[in-house]
C-alpha cells in the first residue's frame, strides 16, 4: 500500500449539549463497524474539552476506494445519515493526504 494513496478524514461536529452523550454513544457504535472495514486503517474520537459541544473524528482509510466503501455502508448510512447527522448543529469534514 502506497502511504500517499492513503486518506485521512477529518471531521469536526458541533452538537448541541443536551445531546452529546447520545452522539457519542452511536459515535462508539459507528467506530466498531468502520474499524471492521478493511479499508479502515484508524478511527479516533475526541471531545473538546473547552468546547463540549464539539466532537472530532480523525479517520484513516487505506484509499478513496475504502472512504467511497464507509460512506455507503449500511452501519454509516444508518448511524451517520440517519442519526448523527440530525443531531448536529454544525458539521465540517476534511479530506486529506499525507
Amino acid at each position: 500500500m502506497n502511504a500517499s494513496e492513503q486518506i485521512v478524514v477529518v471531521a469536526r461536529w458541533h452538537v448541541a449539549q443536551d445531546q452529546v452523550n447520545d452522539v457519542l454513544d452511536i459515535v462508539s457504535t459507528l467506530r466498531q463497524h468502520s474499524l471492521a472495514e478493511p479499508g479502515c486503517l484508524g478511527y479516533e474520537v475526541f471531545r473538546s474539552t473547552e468546547d463540549t459541544g464539539t466532537v472530532l473524528l480523525i479517520e484513516r482509510y487505506r484509499d478513496a476506494e475504502a472512504i467511497d466503501a464507509h460512506r455507503n455502508s449500511a452501519h454509516y448510512q444508518e448511524l451517520v445519515v440517519g442519526r448523527i447527522i440530525p443531531m448536529l448543529t454544525g458539521r465540517q469534514v476534511e479530506l486529506l493526504r499525507a
